[in-house]
């Protein structure tokens, strides 16, 4: 197929504040901003992409010409060669690895710069360096790094370099037991409780995981608590899902004789193991939608994908297992007028909010993430 070198004119770089919208889009009434999104999308036609992630507003995802979790959604890119703009409704560190695996005609927009990852963020690239250094020239050449895809580039840059990989809530067990082969202690980052949740469930003792404080001088770890532990965790945690606890699921299972408490992989150990199922978003929806009817679920993650759940499965009876709206605040940023603001811009032939990931960081990014699709 044949694409041009550059079809949207404006120089790349990555913007690195978020511009303010224009007061045109502001004011715009709902209805006159959801038919513009449509009317520009099929002016646009093949040449745009959008992306939505599972976590997004409804009012998002009804534009998405594909949804899912943040690895589906990269994996996307290269089913649509024809694409030559990718307006990824996520966060940050998706719109990232989309870029990373994108082809060179293909520029990935993220509407709102601010949305961001908590998650992503407690793995500074500064802190896994002092990390890195601290545990090689200490301890000599016997760790692996193994990062969550909910990492920035940066991460995976350095995790790629260092002969380790990314993995998904999905294939981590896979990930982590070709890491745990290779004879060496695994450095799992940034999400401690899917490394924990996960590593447990390949039958790896709890005695033999230490969780490293990257606050404090030498991980918080005495010598013989890294030389004994076969993981070392990162103190990272996803603020959404830490909000789900023993009380709820207690609650739910007095008050609901029968019920099935679902829940995601980075909920603490506890809430992990008083559940009937657990794992990704992907995992999640597939035992909700081969449930037989009537079944009653208690689903512990991010409020919109619940919500979607029950509207597509009127069969079966859903709730949140938090009684108080679990919203991720940085995926909410991405909204209506955001994405309309891009995409009058596309229109115009200028791209704004472009996400790019420097040609050094992709390198290593790329072998980290190469070694994580082989597991897929």
């Amino acid at each position: 197929m044949q694409v041009d070198a550059d079809p949207f004119p404006e120089m790349h770089m990555t913007v690195l504040a978020q511009s303010p919208l224009p007061d045109a889009i502001l004011e715009m009434a709902p209805e006159d901003r959801i038919r513009r999104i449509r009317e520009i999308k099929a002016e646009l036609g093949a040449r745009l992409l959008i992306l939505g992630h599972h976590y997004q507003r409804e009012e998002i995802i009804q534009f998405a010409d594909e949804r899912g979790d943040s690895l589906k959604l990269s994996r996307k890119v290269a089913e649509h060669p024809e694409a030559e703009a990718i307006v990824f409704c996520g966060v940050h560190f998706m719109a990232e690895s989309a870029d990373i695996l994108a082809a060179p005609h293909q520029r990935v927009i993220l509407p709102d710069l601010n949305a961001g990852c908590s998650m992503a963020d407690m793995a500074g690239t500064h802190q896994v360096e002092a990390c890195w250094e601290y545990l090689t020239s200490r301890f000599g050449d016997k760790f692996l790094p193994v990062t969550y895809i909910n990492s920035t580039a940066a991460i995976k840059n350095l995790v790629g370099r260092a002969g380790g990989s990314v993995c998904t809530s999905t294939n981590c067990p896979k990930v982590l037991e070709w890491a745990l082969q290779q004879g060496k202690t695994v450095l799992f980052l940034p999400d401690q409780h899917l490394g924990r949740n996960t590593a447990h469930s390949m039958g790896i003792p709890l005695s033999e995981m230490a969780v490293w404080n990257p606050w404090k001088e030498g991980g918080g770890l005495t010598d013989d608590q890294v030389r004994s532990a076969r993981l070392l965790l990162w103190m990272g945690h996803c603020s959404v899902h830490m909000r789900f606890t023993m009380k709820q699921v207690d609650h739910l299972r007095k008050t609901c004789p029968g019920i099935r408490i679902v829940v995601h992989g980075e909920c603490n150990f506890d809430v992990v193991q008083a559940s009937d199922a657990w794992g990704s978003t992907e995992k999640i929806m597939k035992v909700v939608r081969e449930a037989p009817p009537g079944t009653h679920f208690g689903i512990g993650t991010e409020i919109n994908l619940v919500s979607r759940l029950a509207k597509e499965n009127p069969d079966k009876k859903i709730e949140m297992l938090d009684p108080i709206v679990c919203v991720c605040s940085t995926m909410y940023r991405i909204d209506p007028p955001h994405l309309l603001w891009v995409l009058e811009n596309l229109l115009a032939g200028k791209v704004v909010n472009e996400i790019v990931v420097p040609g050094d960081v992709q390198e290593g990014a790329l072998l980290a993430l190469n070694r994580m699709l082989s597991f897929a």
